[in-house]
């Protein structure tokens, strides 16, 4: 496992463990040992305990600011109402959720989820090739045969390539394939994009935020060096929510979902990105490249949030 997940599990961890010890002293509190749990529990312990004292106090100073939008994390219903804490799989992430660390009090049908970053700010990384249907996947709606018919030869190209070198071939050996591989992928991208949106209006904005960010509310809680950022997609406004009389600290706005796709272009200067605005002040970059040194016949993608609406909440907490 590279050294970004490692770190990323650890600090995964952190968030739940500093829950547990905050919470556990004002309402009855349970973790829920699955094996992402005690994946994650194994990683933390493989760092120093100077690395580990890092990763809690970046943790403390975010789980402190959430328990003041989150009152039900402390307000149970009656003592039977207990809060279990849980690691999610990863594999959720693929179907739209990217939380890894949950909040659940089943006895008010409520939870809330953190999505924790450590270093990093990309929203997906997720892949192209001949086989892989996009639209299908991403918006719910499949790509047509035309795009299939656009990328077909250029990921059969490197189909071949693997094959006859015994995968030994490498991308550079292949000269300029920013011109010969990224932009006609990207193209045939850009076009479908386009083309869905045309005979699905309304539908393709909106679907394609939900894949990236999430199908369901959460905070991401992204770890940097002297500060913690939280920022709050409260897509359908199931955060901040209060208990009773018991009201949150500070107010989360409800985010609004894109509903039209306004344009799709090059990065200025690249030939490995593209630019996508949605309304709303949506914009997502989707940076193509390649995973490996040699050559595969599949293409990934880098996909980080450029801007989102005014109303995004976010608050940074600086750690000394």
């Amino acid at each position: 496992m590279s050294k970004q997940a490692l770190n990323g599990k650890a600090f995964e961890y952190a968030l739940l463990k500093e829950f547990k010890e905050k919470l556990e002293l004002r309402t009855a509190v349970k973790i829920i040992e699955n094996n992402s749990y005690k994946i994650a529990l194994s990683y933390f312990g493989t760092f120093t305990e100077k690395e580990r004292s890092t990763f809690s106090l970046y943790a403390s100073f975010a789980v402190n600011f959430l328990i003041d939008l989150e009152p039900r994390l402390i307000q149970a219903i009656d003592d039977q109402d207990i809060l279990n804490l849980e690691l999610v799989a990863d594999k959720e992430g693929q179907s739209g959720d990217v939380r890894d660390v949950l909040a659940l009090r089943i006895n008010q049908a409520w939870e809330i989820g953190i999505s924790a970053k450590n270093n990093h700010r990309a929203v997906k990384h997720s892949r192209l090739s001949h086989k892989l249907d996009f639209g299908d996947k991403w918006l719910g709606i499949p790509c047509s045969k035309q795009y299939f018919s656009d990328i077909e030869p250029i990921f059969s190209m490197l189909s071949n390539y693997r094959t006859e070198s015994n995968s030994t071939k490498t991308w550079k050996s292949l000269g300029n394939y920013h011109d010969s591989v990224y932009m006609p992928v990207l193209i045939a991208f850009r076009d479908e994009l386009i083309r869905l949106d045309q005979e699905h209006p309304g539908v393709v904005a909106t679907n394609l935020i939900q894949y990236l960010i999430g199908k369901k509310d959460f905070y991401k809680v992204i770890k940097s060096k002297g500060q913690v950022e939280i920022q709050a997609y409260n897509l359908h406004g199931t955060l901040n929510m209060p208990f009773n009389k018991h009201k949150p600290k500070a107010k989360v706005e409800r985010l609004k979902l894109p509903t039209r796709l306004i344009e799709v272009v090059f990065q200025d200067n690249s030939k490995s990105t593209l630019l996508v605005t949605l309304s709303d002040g949506w914009q997502i970059s989707f940076r193509i490249h390649n995973a490996s040194s040699k050559i595969e016949s599949s293409l990934k993608f880098d996909i980080n949030l450029i801007s989102s609406p005014h109303s995004l909440f976010t608050n940074k907490l600086f750690v000394p």
